[in-house]
């Protein structure tokens, strides 16, 4: 890669990387280690074809999706169900302020989904994305996003207690 490329690139993780960070955080149900190995794969794999991706319309959401399908292609792995505990180790700052228990609470419902189905509710909800952009993603059908949508939605306000209805429109 030339050295103008590779600034480029640079940048271009530099500014990305948090928003990475966030989504695969959401996508992980709150692993923050793993969020952070998945986050350094989908750059690693965003440096290898940068010459190709950076003539592309959109290359942060082409990052979206690389960060999504290395997601999903690590929860297929039989050592990924392996959990050292269900506590979380880093809480986060009181004084950042927000509603850092909502947070918390919306965060461990993620986890509670299946992959697939925390993959919709992140890139529908989260990452504000349309069905069919969701389901190029994910490689499945637009019928699928939506029926993947709906009941996923369901099964956190059955988690949440109804909660989730007033932040999130279905």
């Amino acid at each position: 890669m030339r050295k103008v490329q590779a600034d480029e690139y640079a940048r271009f993780a530099a500014a990305r990387a948090g928003h990475l960070y966030r989504s695969a955080c959401l996508l992980t149900g709150g692993d923050v280690h793993l969020a952070e190995d998945l986050v350094q794969e989908a750059l690693g794999r965003m440096y290898v074809s940068w010459g190709r991706v950076s003539r592309s319309d959109n290359p942060a959401a082409y990052a979206q999706t690389v960060l999504t399908r290395t997601f999903l292609a690590h929860r297929r792995l039989r050592s990924s169900a392996e959990r050292a505990t269900d506590v979380f180790p880093d809480l986060p700052d009181p004084a950042d302020g927000g509603d850092t228990p909502l947070r918390l609470t919306l965060v461990e419902a993620l986890r509670r989904l299946p992959p697939k189905d925390r993959a919709v509710v992140v890139l529908r909800y989260w990452e504000d994305r349309s069905v069919e952009e969701t389901a190029e993603v994910l490689r499945t059908s637009s019928a699928a996003v939506r029926t993947r949508s709906s009941r996923a939605l369901a099964r956190l306000r059955t988690v949440l207690g109804g909660s989730l209805s007033e932040h999130v429109a279905p």
